[in-house]
């Protein structure tokens, strides 16, 4: 049997947008007390009803008392937040116009990926040569690279378009991919949290966040690891409810006809589930870490099916999940997200220049035995991915910038990706001391709210069972729980990106609690618009404060100073 809720879910799904907001009035104070009392005995000022709604809910209802009005504004919503997202990540992308921190390998590796198929090598100290527009200076040297290739071929197509000598062309896919993630924020918001309005809200936090402006506005690869999994994201939601659905049907033609239902069927059709394994597999082809989304994501999965059985009445609920179900998940995502891995590499299997191309033919050790079947091509590939592996896992060269991941959520260490200096009378410095910076400080209270947000959450799904709360924290968990286990790694702050979206959408999510319903009794509802609309306004002031100091513009060292709240920022 699925609740209402679940079945109100369904229907969000199924029409892409929420319910009318704010249709209903709520009802006058209906307290035993009031009823008991006589209405002679209360004096006409104190037997009035106090209004039913706010005027802002009234002129929200208002608003939108048109199928049609409600209907532009399930579109209009996102679509406003997303170019509000597009404003601040693509103004004066190509500033600066250098190589920023890890640019140096990833624009540069992208650009020989384009030409030659494969990442080579360049000259040392070649990056000023290459912004000022030396893009032919390249090898046919093998690099060594040590992740996959398929954010580098996404970081080349913004450099074929706009040309490798042009800074924003460096940075314009990072840019467009974080403009579509706060697009999928407020979509996946608004129907998983069944308000137009709190989804909206998830979406503008995300576009106006330093974080996400700054890993949009800098040609790294973690920005496409976090699009991918969220794509991942939406997809498991989706099979969620499909699933659901056949289980429900299955069962009601099988009783209907008088047959056993005891182990519930297996279900193959699972479209969206095979498109998760898909997306984790794309995730994966541009960093490793996109594996922890498919991990995760394929335990969730086995979980709900465990649990929509039980709820169904199946007997074997348990067994028949996991001797019956889990290996067809298992079926219908690894094998599709193995496949999208390797088609990441198609370069470096149709050429033949690539790092370790020929490892066996220039006298590696091929295979023996039961092994020895296994082409040159495959020993080559798997030699490689052994390298990376061991590079990846002994990682532990000293940086003035690591961040161990126990302090993530405290953004104790954020990195700090471009800093120039200039004197007075230098690049157009009017005062003693100058300054460009890029940091990727996130919104100090967008970050922090969040954090807390997520914890609450957290006491909900363990008090209440709410799964839509919880379904928030499972992307939380994907992108960093695995994290830990490798605390003695050179690790970044901003590898967070990967998870920022789920946690804005806590935040989006506690406030909308916050700001409960048009029904409630007006003096809640004036006291959640106030909390709402203060944290809102207060996010967009920290923002415009700190926007210079995500974008590189020239600033007084002074203020620049003022920005850094907590000594280690610096």
């Amino acid at each position: 049997m699925t609740t209402r809720s679940e079945r109100d879910f369904d229907a969000l799904l199924e029409t892409g947008a929420a319910p009318p907001e704010g249709a209903a009035a709520s009802e006058p104070d209906r307290s035993p007390a009031v009823a008991a009392a006589p209405s002679h005995a209360v004096p006409p000022a104190v037997a009035a009803s106090p209004p039913a709604m706010t005027r802002l809910d009234r002129w929200w209802g208002r608003l939108l008392s048109t199928p049609g009005r409600r209907r532009a504004w399930a579109w209009g919503g996102p679509i406003a937040v997303t170019l509000l997202a597009a404003v601040l990540r693509l103004w004066n992308l190509g500033r600066p116009g250098t190589l920023v921190f890890d640019e140096t390998y990833y624009v540069k590796d992208a650009w020989t990926l384009h030409e030659l198929g494969y990442e080579a090598a360049w000259p040392a100290d070649y990056d000023p040569t290459f912004a000022a527009g030396g893009a032919d200076g390249f090898t046919t040297a093998a690099s060594f690279v040590a992740h996959p290739p398929l954010g580098k071929w996404l970081i080349s197509l913004g450099m074929a378009a706009l040309g490798p000598d042009d800074p924003a062309g460096w940075r314009l896919s990072t840019a467009i991919v974080g403009i579509l993630a706060v697009a999928l924020v407020a979509i996946i918001g608004t129907v998983l949290l069944r308000s137009t309005l709190v989804g909206t809200l998830a979406g503008f936090l995300l576009a106006i966040d330093g974080h996400a402006i700054v890993m949009s506005r800098v040609s790294l690869l973690d920005n496409f690891v976090m699009f991918f999994g969220l794509l991942a994201f939406g997809a498991v939601l989706l099979d969620r409810r499909d699933s659901a659905r056949r289980l429900d049907a299955w069962i009601t033609r099988r009783r209907g006809a008088g047959r056993d239902i005891a182990w519930g069927p297996v279900l193959w059709s699972r479209p969206w589930l095979l498109t998760a394994g898909l997306l984790c597999g794309l995730a994966t082809g541009v960093k490793w870490n996109g594996l922890y989304f498919l991990a995760v994501f394929a335990v969730y999965t086995v979980v709900v099916d465990m649990l929509a059985r039980r709820r169904a009445g199946v007997e074997f609920w348990l067994s028949g999940t996991l001797f019956r179900q889990a290996p067809v998940s298992f079926l219908l995502t690894v094998p599709v997200a193995a496949v999208a891995y390797l088609i990441t590499w198609t370069g470096w299997f149709v050429t033949d220049g690539g790092y370790y191309r020929h490892w066996v033919e220039d006298g590696g050790q091929r295979w023996t035995g039961a092994l020895a079947w296994v082409p040159d091509v495959v020993q080559n590939f798997w030699h490689y991915e052994a390298g990376v592996y061991a590079f990846n896992v002994g990682l532990q060269t000293p940086h003035s910038y690591q961040a161990n991941p126990f302090t993530w959520l405290l953004m104790l260490r954020p990195t700090s990706m471009y800093y120039q200096g200039f004197d007075e009378g230098q690049g157009g410095c009017e005062v003693a001391r100058c300054g460009e910076a890029i940091t990727s400080i996130a919104n100090p209270l967008i970050w922090y709210a969040a954090v807390a947000a997520c914890l609450y959450l957290l006491y909900r799904v363990v008090r209440h069972r709410e799964w839509r709360y919880g379904a928030i924290l499972l992307g939380v968990a994907a992108a960093y729980l695995p994290w830990l286990a490798y605390s003695g790694r050179t690790v970044f702050q901003f590898y967070t990106i990967a998870f920022e979206p789920y946690l804005v959408l806590g935040l989006a999510a506690v406030l909308g609690i916050i700001l409960g319903k048009r029904t409630d009794h007006i003096d809640r509802r004036r006291s959640g618009i106030a909390v709402t609309a203060i944290v809102v306004v207060a996010a967009v002031a920290v923002t415009v404060f700190f926007y210079p100091l995500w974008t590189a513009q020239l600033a007084d060292w002074e203020f620049i100073r003022i920005h850094y709240w907590i000594p280690s920022w610096k």
